[in-house]
């Protein structure tokens, strides 16, 4: 008789989580193991315009299939929407004003309309909405627009006439629309109209990014949760973010200090982050980023969104170096650079090799031998007749500027140039120019791409600076880092003038900066320039294995973090122990008993804070709720508070949720 052992092997399916970051220049994609944290692939990919869905086709294309298709959280990050702002090509918005505005200020929206409305601080209607104009003005205005704005007068303390208005809208189109109450609970009018604009502004520029995601999750049979990540470091359901995309601005640095705090295995530290644009600088501390307690500034609107602290310059690694009277100047404009464009054109290296020289007084950031253009996909509508004239002579392939302007005759540079800053502005042409990154091809310490490209680039511009080929792109490297370490100093120290600053890193005295925290930098090739910050700043610089997709890793690490903030306030003075208003993003409620209006406002409160913990996949079990309560009264006041403020804080982490399923499955 044989006694047979039969051993039956467990099957363990893993879990893992995507995070994507779609950037100007590059969509980076990482996959991180469930059960450890650890990551197991990265890739890169070009952010593709004006299909950004392509972008992000090739980079998950390029990611190991095996694993991504375990993968059952997906979250992303984008600094698309902060280009936009900051680029001024967010789409044409229409605002409607309710109420007492400011008529002297000015706007972000092609089109304003201010209508009678409006409440008091108590949310009593002041006057009545004016329903003829608002009807009148959408009619007029819908067949041009891509969203509708709406902010009135304490909308914040009584939403119904922002919310009539919005009913109106969508009676007549189905165009996207935006309410100030949606947005922010704080006081300023003003603050809250431009936060709404500049929220419908960004509606159908993250709905293509969230759509080109969702679509290629989906077709892949990927049956995952969706976060984004916002710019206080939280996460949100990608529903959620289509509402509300203003929240998404800063995204990008939000995710660069997660990423970099959870690569460097730092929970304080200052980050670099140079992307193709920009370069920014944050800071974390005890692992909690710093967190603006304004509103942050956007394209120079200030915004009643809460963000990270950040110090920004728009110098990245694609940013256009050019020159003018012997001087080198490095942006503000992103490019192709020379050697990538090399790459993507067979032709453009020959082009380049017999583009016609430019006489120095005639160079401007638009007008050099380096410098060629050519026609992106998006469609062209409502241009000026020089605009038309010179988007003929661009097509598909690069063509040199100085081409350009031997075809229109031109001797006039200087109309010639406005008309490609305007067709640049609007993206209808992209340019390729010598880059930061074409510098370092011709130094030997980056060779991605075609650097033959790069070296006759230098060649061509460092006759106009007066210096040798590769002097000039060390130049060009030494102010590139000098430009991060200015930004450091000014983050870490902004009570110190800029000037002050610049004359420290000079290197004309006998002194020098120094930091008490580590510095992490993420990008591209930032090794290249860990010796030049050295010498700059006396700092312990780290470089964190997968520092080129740090972005794509923060937007997996988010937590999903939700904040409700509630008001209650007496009704009136004359009876201040009955009759209770309470205010919160969901309207004005009214109650007898100061401890009903507590009650309600708690009970709410926890409601919104679980149902969106639920959204992002966390169970009350996992959610953290925290209560918080601020009363505020006269002194010797015998009666219930003249005012309370209720914050209730839900906090989950959707990377736990991973592991929590990993450990279910395998217990």
């Amino acid at each position: 008789m044989f006694l047979f052992q039969f051993y039956i092997k467990k099957v363990i399916k893993m879990h893992y989580g995507l995070g994507i970051d779609a950037g100007g220049t590059y969509t980076d994609a990482v996959i991180l193991r469930g059960s450890d944290g650890a990551i197991v692939d990265a890739k890169k990919s070009f952010t593709t315009y004006p299909d950004i869905q392509q972008g992000i086709k090739n980079v998950l294309d390029s990611l190991n299939q095996k694993y991504l298709r375990d993968v059952n959280l997906v979250s992303v990050s984008t600094t698309l929407s902060t280009n936009a702002l900051l680029e001024n090509t967010g789409r044409p918005v229409g605002l409607i004003l309710v109420g007492e505005q400011a008529t002297d200020k000015e706007y972000p929206a092609e089109s304003i309309v201010f209508v009678s409305g409006g409440h008091d601080t108590n949310g009593e209607e002041e006057y009545p909405l004016d329903i003829e104009a608002v009807r009148d003005y959408v009619e007029t205005s819908k067949s041009w627009v891509s969203a509708y704005a709406v902010s009135a007068y304490f909308g914040n303390r009584n939403p119904e006439h922002e919310l009539a208005v919005k009913s109106i809208i969508h009676s007549i189109t189905d165009l996207p629309v935006v309410c100030g109450h949606e947005l922010s609970q704080e006081l300023g009018v003003y603050e809250r109209a431009v936060t709404a604009a500049l929220n419908a502004q960004l509606i159908p520029i993250t709905y293509q990014f969230v759509n080109g995601v969702v679509s290629d999750i989906k077709r892949r049979g990927i049956n995952a949760r969706l976060l984004m990540l916002k710019c206080d470091g939280s996460v949100y359901n990608i529903e959620d973010a289509l509402e509300k995309p203003i929240e998404t601005i800063f995204s990008g640095p939000a995710a660069s200090i997660l990423g970099a705090s959870y690569l460097a295995k730092l929970d304080t530290c200052a980050v670099i982050d140079v992307g193709g644009t920009s370069t920014d600088v944050s800071a974390i501390k005890n692992g909690i980023p710093q967190i603006s307690s304004e509103g942050c500034m956007v394209g120079g609107w200030k915004t009643r969104v809460k963000a990270m602290k950040m110090e920004t310059s728009a110098l990245g690694g694609d940013s256009h170096v050019w020159v003018k009277d012997k001087k080198l100047y490095i942006g503000p404009r992103r490019v192709i650079p020379l050697c990538v464009g090399a790459v993507m054109y067979p032709d453009f290296l020959n082009r380049l090799k017999s583009a016609k020289m430019v006489l120095r007084k005639d160079t401007s950031e638009n007008y050099q031998q380096t410098k060629f253009v050519f026609r992106t996909e998006y469609e062209a509508g409502g241009l000026r007749e020089k605009e038309k004239e010179i988007l003929k002579l661009v097509g598909n392939e690069p063509v040199s500027v100085t081409e350009i302007t031997d075809m229109t005759d031109a001797r006039e540079l200087m109309l010639t140039n406005k008309t490609l800053d305007s067709l640049i502005n609007k993206r209808l042409i992209q340019s390729i120019g010598f880059t930061p990154t074409d510098a370092l091809h011709v130094l030997g310490e980056y060779e991605q791409w075609n650097k033959e490209a790069s070296e006759i680039g230098a060649f061509y511009l460092s006759k106009y600076a007066n210096m040798g080929k590769y002097e000039f792109c060390r130049h060009v490297k030494d102010l590139f880092a000098k430009n991060m370490a200015h930004n450091l100093m000014s983050f870490l120290i902004p009570i110190i003038s800029n000037s002050a600053i610049d004359e420290v890193l000079s290197g004309n005295y006998p002194v020098r900066f120094k930091t008490d925290i580590p510095v992490v930098l993420l990008g591209g090739p930032v090794s290249a320039y860990v010796n030049e910050l050295k010498s700059l700043i006396d700092s312990d610089v780290h470089v964190p294995e997968f520092a080129s997709v740090g972005n794509a890793v923060g937007a997996l690490v988010g937590k999903s973090v939700k904040r409700v903030e509630i008001l209650i306030k007496p009704a009136s003075l004359l009876n201040p122990d009955n009759d209770f208003l309470v205010f919160s993003s969901e309207g004005r409620k009214r109650f007898e008993t100061y401890s009903d209006a507590v009650d309600y406002a708690i009970k709410m409160g926890n409601s919104l804070v679980l149902d969106y913990e639920k959204r992002c996949g966390i169970i009350k079990e996992d959610t953290i709720v925290n209560v918080s309560t601020q009363t505020m009264s006269p002194e010797n006041w015998s009666h219930p508070p003249l005012e309370t403020r209720i914050t209730v804080v839900g906090v989950g982490d959707p990377l736990m949720a991973i592991r929590g399923i990993y450990n279910n499955n395998n217990s």
